[in-house]
């Protein structure tokens, strides 16, 4: 029995292994540029590794890190600059081997649309939330004060005191000090009729 599970999952396992992409690299093309040297070929290299992610550090450029991976990597681009390599065709060489993310400044194709408008469509739906909040505020504000029955009727009175009597005491000598109110006890409103 397990001779013929191992010979089920050999065959199961044959087209996987033949449909799998290979995994070496396709060779670069050909340079595009003429080769560089000397106080140019320094400041093309810093300027490439600027736009290279070290692996290592992942916060720093190839040009910034102290790692040796970083080191190997602008060794390699100031190699490729020196056979005459342009910009494009080293990014897509390092691409190639470490993925979209070796980039600082990621092209806007396919999924990376998303981190480029991500940003602007969340602060536009958090700007359209806020519009949505002060309007809805203001127009219950606006009810409240053409319906004064509409206005909040669980509010204490000005008469009310509390149901503690050392708390009901103290908010008659608060009233009495703030007020000037006898034994904080508000004054009966006059009455307009005379």
């Amino acid at each position: 029995m397990s001779r013929l599970a191992l010979a089920l999952l050999a065959l199961a396992a044959v087209p996987a292994v033949a449909a799998a992409p290979t995994t070496a690299a396709p060779a670069i093309e050909a340079p595009r540029s003429r080769p560089l040297s000397g106080p140019e070929l320094d400041a093309r290299t810093n300027d490439i590794g600027a736009l290279l992610r070290c692996p290592v550090c992942q916060g720093l450029s190839v040009a910034d890190s102290p790692s040796s991976m970083a080191r190997n990597m602008k060794t390699e681009v100031r190699d490729k600059l020196a056979a005459g390599y342009d910009q494009e065709q080293i990014l897509a060489s390092f691409e190639r081997s470490y993925g979209e993310f070796v980039r600082l400044d990621p092209p806007m194709r396919g999924v990376n649309w998303l981190v480029w408008l991500g940003p602007l469509a969340g602060l536009v739906a958090g700007g359209a939330a806020v519009a949505w909040a002060l309007k809805r505020s203001s127009r219950n504000a606006a009810a409240e004060a053409t319906d004064p029955a509409s206005a909040p009727s669980d509010l204490p009175s000005r008469d009310t005191l509390p149901a503690d009597a050392r708390l009901a005491g103290a908010v008659r000598r608060a009233r009495e000090l703030a007020y000037g109110w006898p034994d904080g006890i508000p004054p009966k409103p006059r009455s307009s009729a005379s």
